[in-house]
């Protein structure tokens, strides 16, 4: 009986399961025997501080979400701070005491504390009830008033807990708020100002009483008084009386103007006079504040300029502190903001002189400018990552002047030469760009536009700004791109979350010079090209592409100063091209049946698209990013039945998409190509329309390093049918059943962070292709990563520089 109970039993015990029952019993043998030696070399009657255990005894008014966050922000208070433990054990004290106490401040035993040890927090009776009024204090902030805190030591063996007992009252709420209204003559402008404040008042009736609330709205009234011209009144003039109705358990606040608050504080101030000094400087501070050098602008600003180095008309754009007009504190913080954002001065520095005029208080304003220097010339190595894993390296030769037209004009003038070879995903057929470049910025600091733009004035001025370029790309072998590109538009925040970019014209000129190398024309006629990318090809090696276009974007960021821990951003896109270009030329193109500019087709198409992306802290050294991405192009007229053109196609696949595929690999729809090898003079994959969506763990292991594991999905496809790229024309088409043709990877990556820059090495594998393999879509499987062939289909190694989203 007993052997065929225990028979079967033992036959299931493996020999890994019994290796792996030893190594749990030796492993908790060494915990007890190492507790035992903390316990051994703790001070004679004291114990470890293991931390504490808060018990919230609430009034039944109080609802559980309340109970919930007391009782997290008290455990947050508490101090002191328990050592670190693993499953109830303090391993770094036993580290602390394992080789025993140190006989030398060098040696190995002192060192090994240090780096790997921490020191036992002893349990103390003082600091438990330490505590207690600095609780007791922050529940009363809280509007809990009349709550008690009481606590003890908990002593098991040679550990101590400290409990705590939370009475819990009920919370007080906001009743009613008021003002000062009566006071003495000398004060009424003052409280006149007090009471215009009302109105943006951020405590509520209705809401919980706090403390932290009260300090905040203090510190808007006193900044709101201040924009009313009362230069010397700060937020401690006010003070708050709070009535408590126990019976209702409701408060009703006043504010009011403290009565030993000094004169000057309740006398409303003018400005006299604005000096500007823009060539400032500590050698020859002399001259540049001669105000007997002033030029009146006409403004009225006293203007200390003797080169006339800048026109004055670039004070009247930035400053907005005016002669005769109250001080107004917002207006000297966006005066500051601008002439530090302008980037034409290096230090800005302000001071106001009190004065008085008659029976008024007045004050003149210095603002001491230190420029920058005006032209600098710069050279720079950059490393280049992009999505279809090309990386290599450029040299940028970089010229500016700071001070193009004496208005702060930013005038930047930058030629470029580069290598990249493409790098990762499972290319055998590589390639090799050189990349030529010559552009020029002309930034200026405001809108020039008969058109007013409505942004934030707190921020830096808007920016109007005219690129023009050329750039020119040589894939040995094969063929060399040259491009041509001008663009005009604004960018200004509409206030601190939200930014705006339009560009009513953007050109862009493409042309491919003959002759091309006949690599490229054996290419062309392969059969394992598909023909729309064919057609395209010889288009632009016929007659090349513009592309004439208006763009917006618009952006939206969380706020900067929000103690949450989630964070995100949202960018929209919209783009229009060959309206214009359809409505100015109308001439067909010989044998083509499209219109064009110069006898160069000109696309027509619209595109919007747009970018989430979320980031949620998890913990000190723990981020979960996500980003969400969608797109949608519609070619019309000149390319109704084609795709978007190539440099505004959508793409899957690579370092910063889908990295379980290689660049461009997947789609549209259900295309499918070779994923060991790459074709790479072509941009193939590409779609009018793409869905893609991205979550990544992020783990910071030290200064240096970091880790990631990571999902992709996604895909693209073409708007119209397209029987180019397979006999099923609706194959490759957006349609309902689209997400039936997502591709899905996942993998783990290493980051490398070397402050100016990041380096990211990634590895994935896919989990679910488009396409059918051995069956079915799905390949989780058929991992097998002892298998060569396998490991050669589908790892996917990337390099990339800076995060992919």
């Amino acid at each position: 009986m007993i052997d065929r109970v225990f028979k079967p039993l033992i036959g299931s015990l493996t020999i890994s399961h019994v290796q792996r029952e030893i190594r749990w019993l030796c492993f908790l043998s060494l915990l007890s025997l190492n507790a035992c030696n903390i316990a051994k070399h703790l001070p004679a009657n004291e114990r470890l501080y293991t931390g504490i255990d808060v018990v919230i005894n609430a009034d039944s008014t109080v609802s559980k979400s309340d109970q919930s966050a007391v009782q997290t922000q008290l455990l947050e208070l508490a101090r002191p701070k328990p050592n670190s433990q693993l499953f109830g054990y303090p391993f770094k004290v036993g580290l602390y005491y394992l080789f025993g106490e140190p006989k030398k401040p060098k040696g190995f035993r002192a060192w090994f504390r240090r780096k790997f040890g921490q020191e036992p927090v002893l349990a103390s009776a003082k600091a438990i009830s330490s505590n207690i009024p600095i609780w007791e204090a922050t529940l009363q902030n809280q509007g809990y008033f009349g709550s008690q805190v009481t606590g003890s030591l908990k002593e098991e063996g040679y550990k101590a807990r400290g409990v705590y007992q939370v009475d819990l009252k009920t919370r007080f709420y906001i009743d009613s708020v008021a003002f000062q209204k009566d006071t003495i003559p000398e004060l009424q402008e003052l409280v006149k100002a007090l009471n215009a404040s009302a109105r943006r008042t951020i405590i509520k009736k209705g809401s919980p009483y706090s403390l932290d609330n009260i300090k905040l709205e203090q510190e808007r009234i006193g900044q709101a008084i201040k924009q009313r011209g009362f230069f010397y009144f700060i937020p401690s003039y006010l003070i708050t009386l709070a009535d408590n109705d126990t019976a209702t358990h409701r408060t009703t606040l006043y504010f009011a103007i403290e009565p030993t608050m000094p004169t000057a504080a309740g006398v409303p101030y003018s400005i006299r006079n604005v000096f500007i000094y823009p060539n400032y400087n500590l050698s020859t501070a002399q001259i540049d504040t001669n105000r007997r050098l002033a030029y009146q602008s006409d403004e009225r600003f006293r203007i200390v300029d003797s080169t006339r180095r800048f026109d004055p008309r670039l004070f009247r754009d930035v400053v907005t502190v005016r002669p005769g007009a109250r001080y107004n504190s917002r207006q000297q913080d966006l005066t500051l903001s601008r002439l530090t954002n302008v980037g034409a001065f290096k230090f800005v520095r302000n001071r106001f002189d009190p004065a008085e005029q008659g029976d008024s208080a007045v004050l003149d304003v210095s603002y001491f400018l230190t420029p920058a220097p005006a032209k600098s010339m710069r050279l720079e190595l950059d490393g280049t990552s992009r999505s279809n894993n090309f990386s290599g390296t450029q040299l940028i030769a970089s010229w500016r002047d700071r001070n193009a037209l004496r208005r702060a004009e930013l005038l930047t003038i930058n030629a470029t030469a580069g290598i990249e070879f493409q790098i990762g995903g499972g290319i055998e057929d590589r390639a090799t760009n050189y990349r030529f470049g010559l552009d020029a910025t002309l930034s200026f600091p405001r809108l020039v536009s008969p058109v007013s733009f409505k942004y934030d004035q707190r921020q830096a001025l808007p920016k109007t700004n005219i690129t023009a370029g050329y750039q020119t790309i040589i894939r040995g072998g094969l063929y060399r791109i040259n491009s041509f590109y001008t663009t005009f538009g604004y960018s200004w925040r509409q206030n601190q979350q939200v930014e705006h970019t339009f560009q009513p014209f953007n050109a862009n000129y493409v042309y491919v010079p003959l002759p091309a190398g006949d690599r490229l024309y054996e290419i062309l006629e392969s059969d394992t090209v598909p023909k729309i990318i064919k057609d395209q090809y010889n288009a632009i090696l016929s007659s090349g592409q513009l592309i004439l276009s208006t763009l917006y974007t618009f952006a939206y960021n969380s706020p900067t100063r929000s103690q949450s821990p989630t964070t995100y951003r949202l960018t929209f896109n919209a783009e229009a091209a060959g309206n214009l270009a359809s409505l100015v030329f109308r001439k067909p193109i010989p044998n083509d049946d499209r219109n064009g500019v110069f006898n160069v087709p000109y696309a027509q198409y619209l595109r919007f698209d747009v970018d989430g992306r979320l980031y949620r802290r998890l913990g000190a050294n723990l981020t979960w990013a996500n980003r969400v991405f969608g797109g949608l192009g519609i070619p019309y007229g000149n390319s109704n039945g084609f795709q978007l053109p190539f440099t505004k196609q959508y793409f899957v696949g690579g370092s910063n998409s889908i990295r379980a595929f290689r660049p461009r690999a997947i789609g549209p729809g259900l295309f499918t190509r070779d994923t060991l090898r790459n074709i790479a003079p072509f941009q193939e994959g590409g779609g009018d329309i793409r869905l893609e969506a991205n979550t990544e763990l992020r783990a910071k292991f030290n200064k240096y390093i970091e880790g990631a594991v990571f999902v992709d999905a996604g895909n693209v496809w073409t708007y119209y049918n397209a029987a180019q790229f397979s006999e099923d024309a609706s194959a490759s088409k957006f349609t309902p059943e689209f997400y039936k043709q997502i591709a899905i990877g996942t993998g783990i990556g290493i980051r490398i962070d070397l402050s100016y820059f990041l380096i990211r090495l990634d590895l994935a594998t896919p989990l679910r292709k488009p396409y059918k393999t051995n069956g079915s879509e799905w390949v989780i499987d058929q991992i097998d990563f002892e298998n060569r062939d396998w490991r050669k289909q589908n790892l996917v190694f990337n390099i990339g520089v800076g995060y992919p989203f």
